[in-house]
């Protein structure tokens, strides 16, 4: 698997946005080397990061490239393979929680009390519902060697 060329120009000081999605990348690109990928999955990696490594550093694309990147080959690894960063269950079922468990049980109970201003009193028990169902998938994933040591940070 190819990896991302050394950009010296990039700093935490001159471009911290950049150097962060940078540095999480390569992060994830270190962590992929232990899983034994089918070798169709490696070379779209690969084509990912030759297209990265084509961008000058100067050139504003780079950071939006590289984060576009790193959310394609996160989506490829867990459809084709149901391999999966630290957490990443979690945070995708907190969101669904508070929007499919936490609004059905605010309305609910913004209604039996008449006051509809009590919608928001579903989203922190929905996103609590979320963040468990997502722990436990999380935790079988784990279980199933299915999840790398490398966690999606915003």
């Amino acid at each position: 698997m190819k990896q991302l060329i050394d950009r010296p120009n990039i700093t935490e000081v001159t471009q911290p946005k950049l150097h962060k999605a940078y540095t999480q990348l390569n992060q994830l690109l270190y962590a992929l080397k232990t899983k034994m990928l089918p070798s169709e999955t490696s070379n779209i990696i690969d084509q990912a990061i030759n297209e990265i490594n084509a961008i000058a550093d100067s050139d504003r694309l780079l950071i939006k490239k590289v984060k576009e990147k790193q959310n394609a080959i996160i989506k490829l690894l867990e459809k084709q393979h149901k391999i999966v960063p630290k957490n990443y269950y979690r945070n995708l079922w907190m969101v669904v929680g508070m929007s499919a468990f936490g609004l059905p049980i605010g309305v609910a109970f913004g209604m039996s009390i008449g006051n509809i201003a009590m919608l928001g009193i579903g989203m922190p028990i929905g996103m609590a519902i979320g963040i468990g169902v997502g722990s436990s998938m999380d935790k079988k994933a784990l279980e199933e060697g299915r999840q790398l040591d490398f966690e999606v940070k915003m």
